[in-house]
């Protein structure tokens, strides 16, 4: 089964940050000799039977390798198909961003979210188990870590729905 690995605060080439060679080879000793990166900022698509296994290992190797903390999340390529589905229609789509975090499902009505939320320029549009999407008043802004990791003080890591747009017509089987 396909998953998508979201690695926090990875900009791949830049001096201090992960290479692509190192993310790769953090794969493979996972078990993933056959993990593809997407871009530049920490997109990798993996098969696993166990993507939480996967992403715990890929984790700690690059934690030890690089000297600091490593943080990430994965998600089954279907349900990020679902959710590009529901939200990458014509208007708001190149505003609109997917937040992967550590703080649960979260409650898309609830006050300190939806504050917080209002505060940066940004409105919850859906949650799940672990992802919020959500719509930038202005172009070319990404809000939604920031809102995330206030509420929950839990660390979030965030891709735009155009980047998610073209990961699933590259990687979409169905």
């Amino acid at each position: 089964m396909l998953h998508v690995a979201f690695l926090r605060n990875v900009n791949q080439g830049q001096r201090g940050h992960l290479t692509t060679i190192e993310l790769r080879d953090a794969f493979a000793v996972a078990g993933c000799g056959d993990a593809v990166t997407f871009q530049s900022n920490g997109t990798i698509v993996f098969s696993s039977d166990d993507p939480e296994a996967v992403m715990d290992r890929v984790l700690a190797v690059l934690t030890a390798r690089s000297g600091r903390e490593q943080e990430g999340f994965a998600m089954a390529l279907s349900d990020l198909i679902e959710i590009v589905d529901r939200h990458s229609g014509p208007v708001g789509t190149s505003r609109a961003e997917l937040t992967l975090h550590a703080g649960g499902t979260l409650d898309v009505t609830d006050p300190a979210l939806l504050s917080e939320a209002a505060r940066r320029g940004s409105q919850v549009l859906d949650a799940g188990d672990g992802w919020i999407v959500s719509l930038n008043e202005r172009l070319h802004e990404s809000n939604a870590t920031p809102i995330i990791e206030r509420v929950t003080g839990r660390p979030a890591t965030s891709r735009g729905m155009p980047t998610l747009i073209r990961l699933v017509a590259r990687f979409d089987q169905g």
